[in-house]
């Protein structure tokens, strides 16, 4: 008869071996590539290193190829439950110890699992992707098991932040659950995310491209905006993390986390008095604006390498998380193409679904004209920031710097969009367009028929910006709630959100909008 103590010292051999997931030799090659493992990541993750991990003794069922007694730990991911900042987080980390974290049936059942208790205890999702991507061994089984991962990544959407974290390969159909999810975190240098590696390619299209090119971090950053964030390692990656869960609440039914005493400091800052140029031609670093008004410290930039005409942020004012949209001038003269459109409003659809405030800071010029734009169809992903802003029932406030130019403008949380607050600086321009082009469409014939038609056409611009390229005439009629002097935006912004902190509106009954996608 078996003894208790001998069963206490066999479950004791078993966490041992799990402990070990693919066995030392594998974690030392792990190390080598500059590499935590699961266990390590789950550990500096959660508050204190401590977290409770479930499933440690499931294993693979298949018989297919050489599978028969093979023994893989946890079958090749960690799932746990611990707090991160005190709060309650769900947490899937892939062990590419085992089996190169291929994988399986039952490693996709364990990430569903988790995905389903934090749906039903309202708590964040947190992914760490180091995998070699389906086990093939498995066959359509791994493909089931992607299936319902892509499947709970949908559930979960809009009702609890999810997180992805790169911190290994993620190719083929195993990227498509990042996509699916809130934030992708990716470590640079070691993180590759693709459909089709570079040999396929090379094979598929004749075109050479190393992995890193292709699917690294900055790649993915800068020219897919399919990351919102490069990480230096894996610490780096986790810390990104744990700071971006302090901007995001647990749940779609909570406000963001409070940091703040309950006062409300009315600064005035006359530096911002001089940000903005005379000559409304002249550029200038809308962030120098934003680092002013906001909370020291508290601003967090999403996607910062993608679509930089156009700044998405959290951030917190006198301790209320917000979000930011604000137009760019340095680039591209902020105006809002293609990919500034599908940013700001992805982030403005995330911001609206977990009750997160937004700022608009508006100097658009207009959308970007030029035949690629229209051929690769600016109106349809323009009509998504209208659809993103309409749409939400958040508490909005726009501040307008400088040019606030046609429907782009409108693109930026206009008044008649939905806004609750909109105040103007005195160098703000709203008009249906530029003094230039306005000009040029209303007094055609005049300036053709002038003695000196650029002399002519540099009086009728100047007599256009002196009549309507100000904020008075929007404000006669009610388009913009005030003007302010440029100092006194942090006083008109915090007073503005504490006065819609109990905002309700009410949209018709129906299953979802129809954003033009």
């Amino acid at each position: 008869m078996v003894t208790v103590k001998e069963k206490i010292e066999e479950l004791k051999k078993k966490n041992a071996d799990a402990l070990l997931g693919g066995g030392a030799d594998k974690i030392e090659a792990q190390h080598k590539s500059h590499k935590m493992t699961a266990r390590e990541r789950l550990h500096l993750i959660f508050d204190g290193g401590f977290y409770d991990e479930l499933y440690r003794f499931a294993e693979h069922s298949s018989t297919s190829y050489d599978m028969t007694g093979k023994k893989l730990q946890g079958d090749g991911v960690i799932t746990g439950l611990g707090a991160i900042n005190r709060r309650l987080v769900y947490v899937s980390s892939q062990d590419f110890t085992v089996m190169g974290g291929s994988v399986g049936w039952m490693h996709a059942w364990k990430i569903c699992e988790m995905m389903d208790m934090a749906l039903k205890n309202g708590a964040p999702c947190i992914s760490i992707n180091d995998s070699g991507g389906a086990r093939i061994q498995e066959g359509i089984h791994s493909l089931r098991g992607y299936g319902r991962i892509f499947y709970y990544n949908t559930l979960l959407s809009g009702v609890v932040p999810q997180i992805s974290i790169i911190a290994g390969p993620c190719a083929g159909g195993a990227a498509y659950s990042p996509a699916l999810m809130d934030f992708i975190i990716m470590v640079e240098g070691i993180g590759k995310l693709f459909i089709a590696g570079p040999q396929v390619i090379k094979e598929a299209t004749g075109e050479d491209i190393s992995a890193e090119e292709l699917g690294g971090a900055m790649a993915q950053a800068t020219y897919s905006g399919n990351i919102h964030f490069i990480a230096k390692n894996d610490a780096d990656a986790i810390e990104i993390a744990q700071k971006l869960l302090s901007y995001i609440p647990s749940n779609n039914t909570e406000d963001p986390p409070f940091y703040g005493t309950g006062d409300i400091k009315l600064i005035e800052d006359r530096t911002l008095d001089q940000i903005v140029p005379d000559d409304p031609r002249e550029p200038y670093d809308m962030f120098e604006i934003l680092l002013r008004v906001f909370d020291p410290d508290s601003i967090m930039q999403v996607q910062d390498h993608f679509a930089k005409n156009i700044i998405v942020a959290f951030a917190r004012l006198n301790g209320r998380v917000v979000g930011i949209v604000a137009n760019q001038p340095i680039e591209k003269f902020g105006a809002i193409d293609i990919d500034a459109s599908d940013k700001a409003s992805r982030f403005i659809r995330f911001c609206n679904a977990f009750n997160i405030p937004l700022i608009t800071f508006v100097d658009v010029p207009g959308f970007l004209p030029g035949i690629e734009q229209e051929f690769g169809g600016i109106i349809r992903h323009g009509a998504k920031m209208l659809f993103s802003f309409s749409a939400s029932t958040v508490p909005k406030m726009t501040i307008i710097v400088r040019k606030a130019y046609g429907g782009a403008y409108l693109a930026m949380s206009a008044k008649s969009l939905g806004a609750d607050r909109v105040a103007a600086w005195p160098t703000a321009e709203v008009a249906v367009m530029g003094a230039e082009g306005a000009v040029s469409v209303l007094f055609r014939n005049e300036i053709k028929k002038a003695e000196n038609p650029v002399l002519k056409r540099k009086e009728l611009i100047d007599e256009y910006r002196e009549e309507f390229a100000s904020p008075y005439p929007a404000a006669k009629i009610g388009m913009i709630d005030t003007v302010i002097e440029p100092r006194m935006t942090r006083q008109y912004l915090s007073i503005a959100l504490e006065s819609l902190q109990n905002k309700r509106e009410l949209r018709p009954q129906k299953k979802h909008g129809l954003i033009p996608l």
